[in-house]
């Protein structure tokens, strides 16, 4: 890791609080209205509303968990902290976030919904490989990055990946088997294939960095490479749905999803680092990370709160009315509500974490770094 690649970087904070935004706008419109930005994939039959931006997100967050972690560690290792107490620290933060995943899902999905593999389990997940990972070379690391997204094609056909999402969601039994199953290939953000984007994040931050020109190439092969699976070869059989033709799908993530949404993600950071990470309180990033980095910085936070704001609402108004916590779902308002109401989520929600900041309050983010560090 070069030395101007140390501690945060604004680039790393600018494409964070673009993805909390993305998946905020995204939850708001889909959890209330029902329309859906991806194409294809196991809501294919769902209204789309196409310049949704949707299945973005998960890709940059947990692609940049994996890079966080290298800068992370990074600057425990400038501090000369011991490997014993890096280990430890990593491990007691990989189990936070994946209990914090299980008690979001009671919480936010109700309690039948507890295994579903959500995003919090899989970089939790995925902070506990990358403390094997940190120990082996870069090049290893991205090794297995690829055998992850090579081996999941025919691991969900193994599976049945398509009898788990009949009715447009996961849908599993209480068995250790079907549980198991979730969390490695069949759930909403099982290792296979998602564990590829924390270790190519991880792997690829030192060269990222140092050679972001060669960055932004690898980002054209990869789309290039995406482009080439979805139109020249739509028969090839990376994804289990209803229609074996569509090849850009993430749920689940095909292996043109995977490809085109890793050349996004790096090719943004190629493009962003040597704009903003030299002087990022200066010149005209100044004004951008104003609002960025603090999204950035409690974007766990602002992920557990926004589910709770329009989640918990709906089901106690669908319970208040038809007697069904969940009749409202996707049903509640029209697109143009929903939008709206995220916008003003997030307006309020940069005004709260100010007031956090200054007034130095507890934050998810505070919790885990005292319960963990």
């Amino acid at each position: 890791m070069t030395p101007s690649a140390v501690g945060r970087q604004a680039s790393v904070d600018l494409l964070r609080a673009i993805a909390i935004v993305l998946m905020v706008v995204v939850h708001f419109v889909e959890n209330l209205s029902g329309w859906w930005g991806d194409a294809g994939g196991t809501f294919a039959g769902v209204h789309r509303v196409w310049w949704l931006p949707t299945g973005f997100a998960a890709p940059i967050f947990t692609f940049l968990s994996g890079m966080s972690y290298r800068l992370w560690l990074a600057v425990q290792q400038e501090r000369q902290r011991s490997e014993e107490s890096i280990a430890k620290g990593t491990i007691r933060r990989g189990l936070f976030l994946i209990g914090l995943g299980f008690a979001f899902n009671v919480l936010i999905w109700l309690p039948q919904d507890v295994f579903n593999w959500d995003i919090l389990t899989l970089i939790g997940f995925g902070l506990l490989a990358l403390e094997a990972a940190r120990r082996m070379p870069d090049w290893v690391v991205l090794f297995a990055a690829i055998l992850v997204a090579a081996v999941s094609p025919a691991m969900r056909v193994a599976a049945g990946y398509a009898d788990f999402w009949q009715a447009g969601y996961f849908d599993y039994e209480f068995s250790i088997s079907e549980v198991a199953l979730g969390w490695l290939v069949t759930g909403y953000f099982p290792v296979f294939p998602w564990l590829a984007y924390p270790l190519a994040g991880y792997g690829l931050a030192p060269w990222l960095f140092a050679h972001h020109r060669a960055g932004l190439l690898m980002a054209v092969i990869l789309g290039a490479t995406a482009t080439v699976l979805v139109v020249a070869w739509p028969g090839l059989p990376v994804a289990v749905t209803g229609n074996a033709a569509r090849v850009w799908t993430m749920f689940p993530a095909s292996t043109a999803y995977l490809l085109g949404t890793l050349a996004v993600v790096i090719a943004a950071l190629a493009a962003l680092h040597p704009w903003l990470d030299p002087q990022p309180t200066s010149g005209p990033g100044r004004g951008l990370m104003a609002w960025a980095e603090p999204l950035s910085r409690h974007a766990l936070s602002i992920y557990l709160l926004h589910h709770a704001v329009h989640i918990w609402p709906l089901w106690a108004w669908g319970l208040a009315t038809t007697g069904e916590p969940d009749s409202l779902w996707q049903v509640a308002m029209p697109v143009p509500w929903s939008l709206g109401l995220a916008a003003v989520f997030l307006l309020a929600t940069l005004v709260l974490l100010k007031r956090l900041d200054r007034r130095r309050l507890p934050t998810a983010e505070s919790l885990m770094r005292w319960l963990c560090d």
